[in-house]
């Protein structure tokens, strides 16, 4: 009797796990990428025909045939047809969660002409409703018109008679017509008194709708025109980061904002809960407050440790690998020392004092408690006391292990660099001069802007470094452009901008966007190159990025985007693989009908 029950588990047990290695995944890959020239930015492999993934990660890469050995029934391929495949792009400073109004801007970034700028805001006036208005906020610059000017207030108010309109450069200047200006009282007290702010008037003392100023002037105007509902919001990071996938970015780093953690993160859940966050997206954490002085780091530290308790590195999205984590504290840490970034000015210079203070007893609270941190400083000026009580602080509490680096540093020293890479820092540095650099040039001269910033100097240093967009308003969100200055040393309007001993390979220039803008995720061991065991993150280019032209690179596009090893875009061949994007928030978007950059629609 025991023996016919010891046989019966046993013949049991055998089913079992018969069924059970039936119902295991097969071997071999998910997918398999062929024919391509692929640039691994890895020097142990640095080229290749072929990938394959398996569950989001790279599996193996080699040549066709070895790669194709690795398919199974169900294991999806993709032909590239000798196109250049590199690692997805990673924008190490953009903001997001700042743009959560994206689709309600007539985006400019590209348009070649003026003519063309102002044929698409008369189109947009027609259809925006009433009650909203016509707005152009960033991104653009005057030197990428054929025209290479400003456009003048009457041929703004030609195009735009009868809604409000506001059209902003960078964070430098804004141009209103007159419904805007009554609408925001301008003249009045309803106008924000922020310092430094500067109104052209006419020949009778009144203002003509011209307003030059600094950061939290056009801030304090985006908070009084009309605002997106939640859902807008939600839509609008769905577009803008499907205008980030065409350029084959799959991970950004969102660098604060208006929208404060948590509040920001509600709407990034909405995309995570159903697995539509298409880019990794982790995020560093600003505190404006309510109006008025405030301590931004006594707010952060109060966000992350009460209100809402989140430590250094954790992720907010339930699968998805640095999908939405914490990373620290900035890029702004305090009103009081912000330097901005103007070229059209003179540089901002701190007082020296006040910015050792800071240092000393704010960032000091980061330090103490091993909170990430990212501070925006452009000027050497003020990078030097910035540094000095940093390494103040290193002696008290060392910084060995923590993650921090400098933002923007446009004008840094030689002397500078080498005390960032003593510390342990890095630098994220942007392609603001790609196109303002003409402004740069009027302000403090030719021989300046071509060293601006020591892009060889930096590379050589070996300190960790990204090139960043800075994205949305500061400059656009095409990293191909900052690509192409650093390569060519040409601005947008093709002026010099860069020294010819100071611009980078393409292949340099390239890793800045990859396997350099990694450390700043914290994932240099997973992400930036094609190698065995790293996430599958990568893009198929419309062209070959290191063959075309000098002057073809900023016009450089991505026909296949993979994050994640999921097609998060596709174009020409692989548009069937596109996900279909759900229906546009509002209806009237000018995204809905221009696209998010020149040339989509």
């Amino acid at each position: 009797m025991i023996r016919k029950i010891f046989i019966a588990f046993v013949a049991s047990f055998s089913f079992s796990v018969a069924q059970a290695q039936t119902t295991q995944e097969q071997p071999g890959a998910d997918l398999i990428v062929i024919n391509a020239k692929i640039f691994t930015g890895s020097r142990a492999q640095p080229e290749a025909s072929a990938l394959a993934v398996k569950n989001g990660r790279i599996y193996s890469v080699g040549s066709d045939a070895d790669i194709l050995g690795l398919k199974n029934s169900s294991t999806e391929i993709i032909d590239a047809r000798s196109r250049t495949l590199i690692p997805g792009i990673i924008d190490a400073h953009i903001h997001v969660l700042n743009d959560l109004a994206y689709n309600y801007n007539v985006r400019w970034d590209g348009v070649p002409t003026l003519r063309r700028a102002l044929t698409m805001l008369s189109e947009q006036a027609a259809r925006t409703p009433k009650g909203q208005w016509v707005k152009v906020i960033g991104g653009w610059s005057p030197y990428q018109f054929e025209e290479n000017r400003f456009p003048t207030l009457d041929e703004l108010r030609s195009a735009v008679p009868d809604r409000p309109l506001i059209v902003q450069y960078a964070y430098n200047q804004a141009f209103l017509n007159k419904q805007a200006m009554e609408a925001l009282g301008v003249g009045t007290d309803r106008f924000p008194k922020v310092p430094d702010t500067e109104f052209e008037r006419d020949s009778r003392g009144n203002p003509t709708g011209v307003i030059h100023g600094y950061t939290w002037l056009f801030l304090a105007l985006e908070s009084m025109v009309p605002q997106p509902t939640f859902d807008e919001q939600v839509s609008s990071m769905v577009y803008s980061i499907h205008g980030l996938n065409r350029f084959g970015v799959t991970s950004i780093i969102d660098n604060g904002g208006r929208w404060p953690y948590p509040e920001a993160q509600a709407r990034v859940d909405v995309l995570a809960r159903d697995n539509r966050l298409n880019v990794r997206m982790p995020f560093v954490d600003l505190q404006l407050g309510d109006g008025g002085p405030v301590n931004m780091v006594d707010l952060e530290i109060e966000a992350i440790t009460k209100t809402a308790p989140i430590g250094a590195g954790q992720n907010l999205h339930p699968t998805l690998a640095h999908g939405h984590e914490y990373r620290g504290s900035g890029e702004v840490l305090s009103g009081e020392v912000h330097d901005h970034e103007n070229f059209d000015r003179p540089a901002v210079i701190i007082e020296p004092e006040k910015m050792r203070r800071f240092v000393e007893q704010d960032v000091m609270k980061l330090v103490q408690r091993r909170i990430p941190f990212r501070m925006h400083v452009s000027y050497n000026e003020n990078i030097s006391p910035f540094l000095d009580a940093l390494e103040k602080v290193n002696e008290t509490i060392s910084l060995d292990g923590l993650k921090w680096s400098l933002e923007h540093a446009e004008t840094i020293s030689p002397e500078n660099i080498a005390r960032v890479k003593k510390l342990g820092g890095g630098i994220a540095l942007d392609a603001k001069m790609a196109l303002h650099g003409d402004g740069f040039i009027r302000t403090y001269g030719r021989q300046k802007a071509l060293e601006t910033p020591r892009l060889r100097m930096l590379v050589d240093s070996g300190i960790p470094l990204a090139m960043t967009t800075d994205a949305f308003r500061a400059a656009t969100f095409n990293p191909w452009v900052a690509v192409s200055w650093m390569v060519s040393g040409k601005a947008v309007s093709g002026s010099e901008i860069l020294a010819e001993n100071n611009r980078l390979s393409r292949t340099e220039a390239l890793k800045l966007f990859t396997s350099g803008a990694a450390w700043f995720m914290n994932a240099e061991a997973e992400l930036g190159i094609i190698a065995p065991g790293n996430l599958a993150d990568f893009a198929v280019l419309d062209r070959d990025y290191f063959a075309v032209p000098e002057d073809q690179i900023s016009s450089i596009s991505s026909v296949l985007t993979i994050m994640d090893g999921k097609v998060v875009f596709g174009a020409q061949d692989y548009s069937a693989l596109s996900p279909k994007l759900p229906d546009i928030l509002p209806a009237w978007s000018p995204v809905k009908y221009f696209g998010s950059y020149h040339g989509e629609k």
